[in-house]
């Protein structure tokens, strides 16, 4: 059967299906077909196509292929969600039958990072007494408090689905058509969940298990497609070999070959390297980085005719990402980019802003300032420093009435007691820029700290809900009374629906981050790491990975393929790397 063939076969049929296929391959084009046909088939009113994914990035992605694909009458039958805020649908509506009180709230996550920010990831084994403990109490939240962490929201939603036969019917009734992207990545939860509702409404299935790079998560692992294989008993097609995002050149080949270990000793169109000698004295991070971008524009611009819209830096650890944002601001002409950051301490930093936007009263001028100092204490706490304790000292002492001699709290005072007299003007763009700029010209780095991390914030677009929440308390109220709380709702609201980010320019992220993503141009940093058995080694090897690297070779080709012209990777002369080593670009 041919590609037209193959394509046409999922139109036409009634049943459940399985799209497998690599990057660009066109799955989610031929969804959105399907879903179109459907929509066009008739819908009862109140009735929409469900569009499943995991990620927020993957639901922008096909947020973006719709304006471009699907005709302006049938967008508002498309229902895009992410499994978070598809499960939270059910979740608010439903879980007192679990026994929450109501109304359901979110436990957000730099909220929940606050709690167990001490326990390393490493040590976030069920044999470690203290993270069974975080466990323990996080159920117990739940339970009393009606705060839902959001690594609940799986289990109590599939227990939802498993005991109410009802809630079945109403999700199949309200959903006839539901298509489940990255199908690979589902976890134990999650499958059941989609496995359940099979019985009452047609699924389709998006898939490429060599995309499978979160495999390290429980419950995700190779065996998600046999059992989509043997539950749905689907029509299966594959769409293996097309490529639809870098046609004009071999980028996918050459990520097919890295994958498979057969990596030709000669070019590949669209794809090249560069060394740099990373000995001390020799390495010039700043120079080296910004040298590779220039070459990675100039070499798009001779495919293409034009400059790239966007680029990303692709990192292995967001250490190494830091350091690489670091590098690009550290010369008098910076290099603009945006460094795709810790959403928590990001998160925990705008607070501090949305606090000191909140009005303030001279009688309650302590309890505000151990406020404020406690919220640092918070950031403290979800980076599992040992800064915290010292923060909540001075905020214990505070509260009795007397000021620290601490430079950090002096100047914070400072700045306290600034806004407190401030007359905001009612324009929330305008009046946030007015805390951040405060905080940015204090003399104390953690203060500075918290400016860089608003601007994190406005780079990636994730103020808008923000910006919006604050300018109907000032409409109701003329202040920013309760503009924390503004702040924590229209957080939860972009946790869960998250929106479209502005893609343009330089990009910093590791790879995990880009998966689901797609720029001109891409810039894989392959640096060293150490091994206590091997030495140095080569960072696209990945920590416990062994011979033939297999997870390692998916994770790099993510990487490669998140380019639409020209992949380049940038490698230090020493350690050589045994994934790539062989070949010339």
């Amino acid at each position: 059967m041919d590609s037209d063939q193959l394509r046409q076969s999922l139109l036409d049929c009634d049943s459940h299906a399985l799209v497998m296929g690599g990057p660009g391959s066109g799955k989610t084009t031929l969804a959105l077909r399907k879903a179109v046909k459907r929509i066009e088939a008739g819908l009862l009113p109140g009735q929409s196509i469900l569009f499943l994914s995991f990620s927020r990035s993957a639901v922008a992605r096909v947020a973006e292929a719709i304006q471009a694909q699907v005709p302006r009458e049938h967008r508002n039958a498309l229902n895009m969600q992410t499994f978070h805020s598809f499960f939270w649908e059910i979740l608010s509506s439903n879980a007192y039958l679990l026994g929450s009180p109501k109304p359901l709230r979110i436990l957000l996550p730099p909220d929940e990072a606050i709690l167990f920010g001490k326990i390393k990831k490493k040590d976030r084994k069920p044999d470690n007494p203290k993270w069974q403990a975080w466990l323990v109490e996080r159920t117990r939240l739940f339970a009393e408090e009606g705060k839902m962490a959001f690594d609940l929201f799986f289990p109590n939603a599939l227990s939802l689905i498993q005991r109410s036969a009802h809630i079945r019917r109403m999700i199949a009734q309200r959903h006839p058509l539901i298509i489940v992207d990255e199908a690979q990545d589902t976890n134990g939860d999650a499958w059941k969940c989609i496995e359940l509702l099979s019985k009452e409404t047609t699924i389709i299935c998006l898939a490429d298990l060599e995309q499978q790079i979160f495999d390290y998560l429980p419950g995700i692992g190779p065996e998600r497609i046999a059992a989509i294989q043997a539950t749905l008993s689907p029509l299966e097609i594959d769409l293996a070999g097309e490529n639809h995002r870098s046609p004009d050149s071999e980028i996918i080949d050459f990520a097919q070959d890295v994958l498979n270990g057969n990596i030709r000793n000669g070019p590949y169109k669209g794809v090249s390297s560069q060394s740099y000698n990373s000995k001390a004295g020799f390495f010039n991070p700043h120079r080296t980085y910004r040298m590779a971008l220039g070459v990675l524009h100039r070499r798009i611009k001779a495919q293409t005719g034009g400059w790239a819209k966007n680029i990303a830096i692709l990192t292995y650890y967001g250490s190494d990402a830091a350091k690489i944002s670091a590098a690009l601001n550290s010369d008098p002409k910076p290099v603009k980019h945006k460094l795709l950051f810790d959403e928590n301490i990001t998160l925990l930093a705008a607070r501090v802003a949305a606090f000191f936007l909140e009005p303030k009263k001279p009688s309650e001028r302590f309890a505000d300032l151990a406020t404020a100092v406690e919220m640092f204490r918070d950031i403290e706490r979800s980076r599992g420093t040992a800064k915290a304790e010292g923060f909540q000292k001075w905020a214990d002492k505070i509260r009795t009435g007397k000021i620290p001699s601490a430079a950090f709290v002096k100047e914070l005072v400072s700045i306290t007691d600034s806004l407190s007299s401030f007359t905001y003007s009612g324009d929330p763009a305008k009046d946030w820029n007015v805390v951040r700029n405060l905080l940015r010209g204090a003399g104390d780095p953690q203060l500075r700290q918290v400016a860089t991390h608003l601007d994190y914030l406005v780079a990636f677009n994730r103020g808008k809900r923000i910006r919006l929440a604050l300018a109907e308390i000032w409409e109701i109220h003329g202040r920013y009374i309760g503009a924390r709380e503004a702040f924590n709702s229209a957080l939860a609201q972009d946790q869960l629906l998250g929106g479209a980010e502005d893609s343009r320019g330089v990009q910093i992220m590791t790879i995990h981050k880009a998966k689901g993503k797609q720029f001109d141009g891409v810039i894989i940093v392959r640096g060293g790491r150490f091994d206590e058995k091997l030495g140095l080694m080569s960072s696209f090897v990945w920590p416990d990975d062994t011979h033939p690297f297999n997870r390692s070779r998916r994770i790099l080709r993510v990487g490669i393929t998140r380019a639409k012209t020209h992949t380049m990777i940038l490698y230090p002369m020493f350690p050589t790397c045994i994934i790539t080593s062989g070949y010339s670009l």
